[in-house]
């Protein structure tokens, strides 16, 4: 049978879609939100405990004697290529069943994939079991994202979405700290117990899911669309029409800001334990500092996203995506462009890239309101992950052509896919209203 017309995305309403203050909120809408924040914070969490200690991990499962290996570099790479698929497969597939099945259902699957999967990292003993536990954890991660920003949409008034967005971001970016926190703590002890068992701290999102199940409802919204006697719009449907423009431009801007992004992410912890390692610090020095530099680049990760809040407000979340991109390319390149110390680099150019890069929170809002109801999370999710099928296929590259351990030139490089996310963002369609 086919499909009827697509109805022109619209903003969603809600009973309580006129409250100012906090205290307006209904109970629904602060059980919603607290889910997805918390479904948010604990993906940061699963997401940055590998990216942490992925290189001497990988030295001890390949039982090689230095990480300057090339089978080190190539095996990291197919890891953290399996691990972006896995993102993007799972935002386009926990989108669609979030469409189908509902949000709330969607978030507890989600949320028990990558929970339980990252658990098991810790049991691997060669270097392909990481990497398939890696990336059925990713498609967990990757679909809570979708499913997390459409229940908050579904739910929230329209009016807060930057300041949601800011938020929503910032639970991730928390994610990322209490995992820095996390692995720093366990090689402050006297006998650390090996990097495998830092995975065992990611089980602990598994016990949220029982309190989803119980408080948070469905959307009043998916119920209605749901419930209506027209033909649901299957995966198709984002390819045809107003809908197919729509998805185009908004996938190029996420694939390329998001392939920047994640490849800045993965590759400067590595730049900075060589640099690190060549002015003679131990290795539970080396990962003591990368803890530390992490903490402080995803500290100014949060005031950024809330940075591009206030820029959305004034100016809408599309510009504001531009101009967030624009700061992260400068801030990429001004990095790695020359030579620079430890110091140099860990205080000023990350604070300074991971600042710009809070924009890229503005898509939690901005991605879902574009797509109609029943095509809201498959849309998102389709649209924002697909970013990691690039960064993958980037990662793949390094792995194998670039010169082993210079990875200043990889992440130069990384800039100038940032520069060309900043253009493509001039082209992004209008918010929605």
């Amino acid at each position: 049978m086919p499909l009827s017309p697509l109805p022109t995305p619209s903003s969603p309403t809600v009973p309580e879609s006129t409250a100012t203050r906090l205290r307006d909120l209904s109970p629904t809408q602060w059980k919603s939100g607290i889910a997805a924040w918390l479904g948010w914070l604990f993906d940061g969490l699963d997401m940055h405990l590998y990216t942490l200690i992925a290189l001497p991990l990988v030295v001890q499962l390949l039982d090689v004697a230095s990480p300057t290996d090339p089978a080190v570099q190539e095996k990291s790479a197919f890891i953290q290529a399996a691990f972006l698929i896995g993102w993007a497969l799972g935002g386009a597939f926990f989108g669609r069943l979030g469409d189908i099945i509902g949000r709330s259902r969607a978030l507890v699957l989600t949320v028990l994939t990558y929970a339980i999967c990252t658990g098991l990292c810790a049991t691997a003993q060669t270097w392909w079991q990481l990497m398939i536990f890696r990336f059925i954890a990713a498609l967990g991660i990757g679909g809570e994202w979708a499913v997390g920003a459409s229940l908050i949409v579904e739910t929230w008034p329209k009016a807060w979405r930057p300041w949601l967005a800011a938020v929503l971001q910032s639970s991730v970016n928390i994610g990322v700290l209490i995992a820095t926190v996390c692995v720093a703590a366990i090689y402050t002890l006297p006998h650390p117990p090996g990097e495998r068992w830092v995975f065992l701290i990611g089980v602990l999102p598994a016990l949220f899911v029982f309190w989803i199940r119980r408080h948070v409802p469905e959307p009043a919204e998916w119920q209605r669309s749901g419930a209506a006697p027209e033909p649901k719009p299957g995966f198709g449907a984002l390819f045809r029409g107003s809908v197919g423009a729509v998805t185009l431009r908004t996938t190029v801007v996420c694939a390329l800001g998001l392939s920047a992004w994640w490849l800045f992410l993965f590759w400067h912890p590595q730049h900075l334990r060589q640099l690190l390692g060549q002015s003679g610090a131990s290795p539970a020095e080396i990962t003591r500092w990368i803890s530390i530099s992490f903490f402080v680049v995803n500290g100014a990760s949060i005031a950024g996203n809330f940075f591009a809040g206030w820029i959305a407000v004034h100016l809408s979340c599309r510009r504001a995506i531009a101009v967030m991109l624009g700061g992260l390319a400068l801030g990429m390149a001004g990095a790695f462009a020359v030579p620079r110390g430890f110091h140099a680099m860990a205080w000023f150019w990350l604070p300074f890239t991971g600042f710009f890069a809070g924009g890229l929170g503005l898509f939690t809002m901005y991605l879902p309101p574009l797509f109609p109801t029943l095509l809201r999370t498959t849309g998102a999710g389709f649209c924002y992950n697909i970013g990691r099928i690039a960064a993958a296929i980037a990662a793949l590259i390094f792995g194998w052509f670039a010169p082993v351990g210079d990875f200043r030139t990889a992440l130069l490089a990384s800039s100038i896919v940032a520069f060309a996310a900043t253009i493509a963002a001039l082209w992004l369609p209008k918010d929605a209203t």
